[in-house]
């Protein structure tokens, strides 16, 4: 299965818009398994799923770390961004899946 993730500072204030996301996703019938994790796993993450994840997002919080772990997703062909504060804060799941389809064109 096709993974989105959403990388944060401990991968739980995520998790609210993961679960908007997952909604959204169920709605569109698209089938991506989509969740948070420490932005510090990603790099396991990746070791383990690489071949199934599509994009990564990090949240506002981790934005900062996007210059280094795109050097690790770039190794993966993952696009990866910084999600959109606004939609972030709005826990606006429609719009920050909108982010991570759009990574993937």
């Amino acid at each position: 299965m096709k993974r989105i993730i959403l990388a944060c500072s401990a991968g739980m204030s995520t998790s609210l818009v993961v679960t908007k996301m997952e909604k959204e996703a169920a709605i569109r019938s698209l089938d991506y398994l989509i969740y948070a994790i420490p932005e510090q796993n990603l790099r396991d993450e990746l070791q383990t799923y690489g071949n199934d994840i599509v994009v990564v997002l990090l949240g506002p919080q981790v934005r900062f770390k996007l210059v280094a772990n795109k050097k690790l997703t770039d190794e993966y062909q993952i696009p990866i961004a910084v999600i959109d504060s606004v939609a972030y804060g709005t826990l606006n799941g429609a719009k920050v899946l909108d982010q991570a389809l759009g990574l993937l064109h």
